[in-house]
């Protein structure tokens, strides 16, 4: 793999991802020559790298503004977002200024969110600084914040002028952390590139290494698929019946996202959404749609990664009504993405109880 490597996504205002080392020097370009002043939202354990962003910032004429947030989950409250907007005022930022997401998906979403609702929408750029954000949050331009009804049920859509994966930063992470990132890259194996799972199945231990070329090409394969999905439906406007679009990326996360709630967010997301793809597998086994060596794939490939396939007994009404309020149900009737096949995502929707059930008894 050469140094950098750049992905397009065809949004309605295109921009690049750009997979590489040290990149911090890059910022400033994708701030933009008219900003005057742009703003780095950071979590505390990313005080070394955002001082970095702000020397480059500085040195090109760009005044700097720093807002500490919380750590994860803790950011995303409308509390927080608040405070960064009392910020954005007080220093003047105008519709010509930017904002500067560096961290992980928490971070980024919350940054990006800040961004989309600040005079109706100023400039943006990611940085994110965890395996989880590089291949999923911080690229498509989906924002939000949670509230305490459920995770992202407050945002917007907004893309990011640009998009940093410096793979440097995952040597700090801990290997959970790198773990819980492998859940979402598995995921893009399985709806639309099967050479993702060929590559951890060749030898599962290498996968997290920081270092490592593997996780490298994971993270280019990865953030290819989601750039093409949401190149394809920048809105999540095609999954009508069981045609899909962007939804396809959800897969595992209605079940997943109730775990998360459910567990008042102890869990990684990936550990969760790790959960609720094999939930869905076997729900989609059950409904006739996929074989039992595909169902047992999810299995195998997730447990070799030592991310978790089970849950516990007793929790399955608990779950179901926090389903109920995921953004992809529609009134009273559940939808889940489910596969046809190896990368063959549709919609199913309102499956029978029977079928929720003895999928939920299947991981328990």
């Amino acid at each position: 793999m050469s140094r950098d490597q750049v992905v397009e996504v065809a949004a309605e205002r295109p921009y690049q991802v750009i997979i590489g080392h040290r990149l911090h020097d890059r910022i400033p370009g994708l701030v933009g020559e008219d900003a005057r002043r742009a703003a780095v939202l950071h979590p505390p354990t990313m005080i070394e790298a955002a001082e970095r962003i702000v020397h480059a910032l500085d040195v090109s004429g760009i005044e700097p503004v720093r807002i500490d947030v919380p750590d994860g989950e803790a950011a995303k409250t409308a509390q927080v977002a608040a405070r960064c907007w009392s910020v954005l005022g007080t220093a003047g930022f105008t519709r010509s200024d930017a904002i500067v997401g560096l961290g992980g998906g928490a971070t980024t979403d919350l940054a990006g969110f800040v961004a989309a609702t600040w005079l109706r929408g100023v400039r943006y750029v990611a940085v994110p600084t965890s395996l989880l954000a590089m291949v999923d949050a911080a690229v498509g331009g989906k924002t939000g914040i949670n509230t305490p009804e459920g995770k992202n049920l407050v945002g917007a859509f907004h893309e990011p002028a640009g998009v940093l994966c410096d793979l440097d930063t995952l040597t700090s992470l801990p290997l959970p952390e790198l773990r819980s990132g492998l859940a979402e890259v598995v995921k893009c194996g399985f709806i639309a590139d099967p050479e993702i799972l060929s590559l951890i199945e060749a030898d599962p231990a290498v996968a997290p290494d920081p270092a490592g070329e593997v996780i490298a090409e994971l993270v280019r394969r990865a953030v290819q698929v989601k750039a093409g999905v949401v190149s394809a439906d920048l809105r999540e406007a095609t999954s009508v019946g069981t045609r899909i679009g962007r939804e396809a990326l959800n897969y595992g996360h209605t079940f997943g996202h109730a775990i998360e709630q459910h567990e008042r967010y102890r869990w990684r997301h990936g550990e969760a959404i790790s959960t609720g793809m094999v939930f869905v597998a076997e729900l989609a086994r059950h409904a006739g749609l996929i074989d039992d060596a595909l169902a047992e794939r999810h299995r195998s490939i997730l447990a070799s990664l030592q991310l978790p396939t089970s849950y516990r007994a007793g929790t399955f009404e608990a779950l179901r009504a926090l389903m109920a309020v995921d953004k992809k149900s529609r009134g009273t009737t559940l939808r889940f993405v489910v596969l046809h096949g190896l990368a063959r995502p549709a919609i199913l929707a309102g499956p029978a109880p029977e079928l929720l059930e003895a999928a939920y008894a299947d991981i328990c």
